[in-house]
């Protein structure tokens, strides 16, 4: 029976938990996931996850931080004047924010804290410094 090896492309259904049941991400109700093993289009523990599978084969895998988005970094979390954000925005906690980099990508942040002059951005992913539990099932290798 076929199983899935690195560089095989893959369509999954899964379920994104976390450790306290809390569901992040789903494919249910929409079309499996499709990609293609050993691109670095997921991360790292999904991928291992999956290797060896079978077609049809359900299992759930759980991922230490390391295996998933890491460790958040202190390095991504500043402190910015209120004065730098576009003067139409009321700045709230949990408020997502994109920037640009140096080089022109975008970057993704969230407002963490809002004081009086200035807010607290953070431009870690939101599922950094967690454990992450998903529930697989392959439904095609090619």
């Amino acid at each position: 029976m076929i199983q899935v090896k690195e560089n095989n492309t893959v369509k999954v259904h899964y379920t994104g938990k976390l450790s306290d049941g809390q569901i992040f991400d789903s494919s249910e109700g929409k079309e499996p996931l499709e990609f293609t093993l050993g691109q670095g289009q997921l991360i790292p523990g999904f991928e291992k996850g999956l290797i060896d599978m079978k077609l049809n084969e359900k299992k759930t895998i759980t991922l230490a931080k390391e295996e998933a988005y890491g460790e958040p970094s202190e390095e991504l979390i500043h402190e910015v004047q209120k004065s730098q954000l576009p003067q139409d925005m009321e700045p709230q906690v949990g408020m997502g924010l994109v920037s640009k980099t140096q080089d022109g990508q975008e970057m993704n942040l969230m407002i963490v804290e809002v004081k009086d002059e200035t807010v607290i951005i953070d431009g870690n992913h939101p599922l950094a410094g967690k454990e992450l539990i998903f529930d697989l099932e392959v439904v095609e290798i090619k």
